[in-house]
């Protein structure tokens, strides 16, 4: 995907190539400089699969059908919660080529079953998914589908109220029926 070029940059292209490539490299940072995503909190993710390749199943009259690879991801997804008292999932949809979750992370589950008092770190978000991601790929990998990576990184939104917290469910929830409107309209053309 090419990089979107406002005026000024493409006036700096012409005359400095290096500018160019400096700004082609350079990633766009997705979190807040300097929050601590250990906090509690629920934070709305979306990790696609590199390249957009579909990988986790078909979306047929407004519903998702997992395939294997999909199911595999449902599994991992639900295992932070397992693995991680401080971990728990909110509404998810697993979709052909990306997928939407929000984990909520709550400190106060923080130590162990027999004692909460006991200092214990908790995983900041971007471990978390990094946990899901190398999980899920093995997997996936050890099914033959070598080839299957996620994209490098993930986006993610702090979500900071109920009505943001409705919003962003009925989005997910909302996600296959519009898959296939928008392939309905591409379709057409």
């Amino acid at each position: 995907m090419r990089p979107c070029l406002n005026v000024l940059q493409v006036v700096t292209l012409k005359f400095d190539h290096f500018n160019w490539a400096k700004m082609v490299h350079h990633r766009k940072a997705n979190r807040i400089k300097n929050y601590d995503y250990s906090n509690s909190g629920y934070y709305f993710v979306t990790i696609c699969t590199k390249n957009n390749k579909h990988y986790f199943g078909d979306v047929c009259n407004g519903k998702m059908v997992l395939n294997n690879n999909g199911e595999i991801v449902d599994k991992w997804w639900n295992w932070l919660s397992e693995q991680y008292n401080y971990c728990f999932l909110d509404e998810y949809q697993i979709m052909p080529d990306h997928f939407h979750g929000i984990l909520i992370i709550d400190r106060e589950n923080v130590g162990t079953s027999r004692n909460l008092s006991l200092p214990k770190k908790v995983k900041s978000l971007s471990e978390l998914i990094g946990a899901f991601k190398t999980k899920s790929s093995a997997e996936i990998h050890k099914l033959g589908k070598s080839e299957f990576n996620w994209h490098r990184s993930f986006y993610d939104r702090i979500i900071r109220n109920e009505k943001e917290l409705f919003e962003t469910r009925k989005y997910i929830i909302q996600n296959p029926l519009k898959w296939e409107l928008v392939k309905g309209v591409e379709n057409n053309f």
